[in-house]
């Protein structure tokens, strides 16, 4: 069984040569985890005011393996973003008297041999938009330059690299990418030579010496292993213009997206397009009348529980066609039910219903008023018997602190024992605050929204909203309407 659009990975081979056994051709090896690519980051608008966080790129890879030509040439091919770039290197510490004068036993490839607190202060920085004071490290004294710093502004997208940054898992977790430079030991030994007796002021004798006692040990403890963790895998032997293309492109799609998004993988949006976006503006008027509220939101709610159905489990199947010919497709998900919240949530029942047919569908009642000061108190709830069974469209039309959804999830899960895999929450329009309040505490259960909106405000209302759905679609507040 496969899951239509919520595939846990995802694994694209390009190697050198030509195509073979429907292999693309290019060098690159790619092992992309789907997930990552639902993380978003802010928009950046025409008046250059930045929107959000940024997004964080890491960057690891062996000693001399192009770390830090892949992020030039990803930095040069997202010319039209603002992007920055802070090396691990920056953030070594400095040597006591006693290592300096035994710095030939010194282990610079150890996690020990970082300030990782004052790595991880810049890094937060940055994410907080905030201009930061990157130290200068001297090789040659193995202090940092005193009274010398790198000024780092805020941007777009932030590029982390170094040998570490994935084995360091403070770093890791605060990044939205993760890239591995995996190229071979001959070749980085070669380049290491080069850079160190070049650039560093060493000799030969002593970068082989070095290499050999704790370079490569720390790359087969550290390094190596911490290529479990990347997302994308780029086999590099100079240039791989097919991986920074795709990474490129990745980011500037993602550059486009709700910044929410970027922290959780269960989180999923409706495709939105001119239609939808009209359809919304016509439903948040307070001007438009209760006939056409209900037609356009309508719409709206069948286009969602047609997007949350491409998320069930499918089977691939074989039909004859009339034609007596065979046709290869797939079949849908048995065992499916639709669970309302009452009462707004009993409002996207019909476009359920239309979309499938015989479907069982049950309530859930919930103390709204309680839900608004504190948890949220369960009243009433009819439910299929064997609703552990099957898969649920857990259906509330505006997410706003997400406590009522949390109270009816705590049912389903840990009173009735749905698997949190199989639920899918349904809204219409989401707050921040309610996305945050769900996706994280049950991050195995989808929420697809159609629209995330700024806040809510002290009336715990969404805004810029929609005002009360249940009173707007039943026509129960006649004051609303003119």
């Amino acid at each position: 069984m496969l899951g239509i659009g919520s595939i846990s990975c995802f694994c694209l081979k390009v190697v050198q040569g030509c195509p073979k056994d429907g292999v693309m051709c290019a060098c690159a090896l790619l092992y992309v985890g789907i997930d990552v690519f639902r993380n978003v980051v802010g928009k950046t608008r025409s008046d250059g005011d930045l929107r959000g966080e940024p997004f964080v790129i890491a960057v690891a890879g062996g000693t001399a393996s192009g770390k830090t030509t892949v992020c030039t040439q990803i930095t040069q091919s997202l010319a039209d973003q603002r992007v920055v770039m802070i090396s691990q290197d920056s953030f070594y510490r400095d040597l006591t008297d006693d290592e300096r004068q035994n710095v030939c036993d010194y282990n610079f490839d150890d996690p020990s041999a970082f300030d990782i607190p004052t790595m991880i202060a810049c890094l937060d920085q940055l994410k907080r938009r905030e201009s930061v004071q990157v130290p200068e490290y001297d090789f040659a004294s193995h202090r940092r330059r005193g009274d010398t710093t790198r000024n780092v502004k805020p941007a777009d997208v932030i590029i982390v690299e170094g040998i570490l940054v994935l084995y360091m898992v403070e770093i890791r977790n605060r990044c939205d990418m993760k890239i591995f430079v995996d190229t071979d030991a001959d070749v980085r030994l070669s380049r290491r030579i080069t850079r160190d007796t070049c650039e560093r002021g060493r000799d030969v004798e002593s970068v082989i010496a070095q290499y050999t006692r704790f370079v490569k040990p720390a790359f087969d403890m550290y390094v190596k292993p911490s290529k479990n963790w990347a997302d994308v895998v780029i086999p590099w032997s100079g240039e791989n213009l097919v991986a920074v293309s795709l990474i490129t492109e990745h980011i500037h799609t993602k550059l486009s997206q709700h910044e929410v998004r970027r922290s959780y993988h269960n989180l999923c949006m409706m495709p939105s397009t001119m239609q939808t976006r009209g359809m919304h503006t016509i439903i948040r008027s307070k001007d438009t009348d209760r006939q056409d509220f209900t037609f356009y939101a309508d719409r709206i709610i069948r286009m969602l529980v047609e997007t949350a159905l491409g998320y069930l489990p499918f089977s691939e199947t074989t039909v004859t066609t009339p034609t007596a010919q065979k046709y290869s497709g797939v079949s849908f998900a048995r065992k499916l039910c639709g669970v309302s919240i009452v009462r707004s949530g009993e409002a996207m029942e019909t476009a359920l219903r239309a979309c499938c047919m015989g479907i069982k569908i049950g309530k859930i009642l919930v103390d709204r008023r309680h839900a608004a000061g504190g948890p949220a108190a369960l009243v009433y709830e009819r439910l299929p018997e064997d609703i552990a069974e099957r898969h649920v469209l857990l259906m509330d039309p505006i997410l706003a602190t997400g406590n009522s959804v949390l109270c009816a999830l705590d049912l389903l899960i840990n009173q009735k024992k749905v698997d949190e895999r199989k639920i899918i929450l349904l809204s219409l329009i989401a707050a921040p605050e309610g996305i945050h309040s769900v996706c994280s505490r049950h991050p195995n259960a989808k929420v697809i929204v159609s629209e995330i909106d700024d806040t809510i405000d002290s009336d715990l209302s969404v805004v810029p909203g929609i005002g009360d759905f249940g009173d707007r679609y039943f026509g129960t507040d006649e004051s609303v309407w003119k």
